[in-house]
């Protein structure tokens, strides 16, 4: 039996570990700009707002004007060349979309991530057919926390709201949602800490994100 009708999923973090590619990208960039290498661990606390966000923090704010110069561009086209290097779905993450799509529930993507690249991952890493659409973080005006990403999903599926669920990560994806009037879940073995905004359910793992969404 399945509890919700449309299940909205961030991306990174959440159905994918994308950390070692997006710190590859970040150093990539850092190193032509002649500035300090990051860790995995650091470029990881920086992932969820989006590329630009990412890359302001990882330069810091004396050299923001470097996004607009150079440094996005820098990043982009090293991190679409490499974005399937090291990146995989979370293991269990594909027999979970499997299953529930099998029951008959909307699947979407809502990442902050641009959408070219999202849907790159998503369809290199056979996740793409089991969606219904995908909204990065240039599809709309919006990004994340604003919940017009959730509207247009809404649209796209035709699935109410209050039978609609947004999976994710980061306190972000929760804001998203309560934004939006959905029921969140945040999961905990992405790179965020979603239990501090208190989402409508916490799942430690995919067994139990399955148990939540499966009655």
């Amino acid at each position: 039996m399945r509890r919700f009708g449309h299940l909205i999923f961030d991306l990174d973090g959440t159905l994918v570990d994308s950390r070692a590619d997006l710190a590859a990208a970040t150093n990539y960039m850092l190193a032509e700009l002649g500035r300090p290498l990051l860790s995995v661990s650091e470029v990881e606390k920086l992932i969820g707002l989006g590329a630009r966000v990412l890359i302001e923090q990882a330069l810091g704010p004396e050299r923001a004007h470097l996004i607009t110069e150079h440094g996005y561009d820098l990043f982009m086209d090293y991190y679409n060349a490499h974005l399937l290097d090291h990146t995989g779905p979370y293991p269990g993450i594909a027999a979970l979309l499997e299953v529930v799509q099998g029951c008959g529930v909307h699947l979407s993507v809502l990442t902050n991530k641009p959408e070219w690249p999202a849907k790159a991952i998503l369809s290199g890493l056979g996740l793409a057919s089991s969606l219904v659409a995908v909204v990065g973080g240039d599809t709309l005006p919006q990004r994340k926390p604003d919940p017009s990403g959730v509207y247009a999903l809404q649209q796209e599926t035709g699935c109410p709201l209050n039978e609609t669920l947004l999976v994710g990560d980061s306190d972000v994806d929760v804001q998203t949602g309560r934004a939006a009037g959905v029921a969140t879940c945040g999961v905990e073995w992405g790179f965020g800490r979603p239990a501090s905004a208190e989402p409508t359910y916490l799942a430690e793992s995919v067994g139990a994100l399955r148990q939540i969404l499966l009655t």
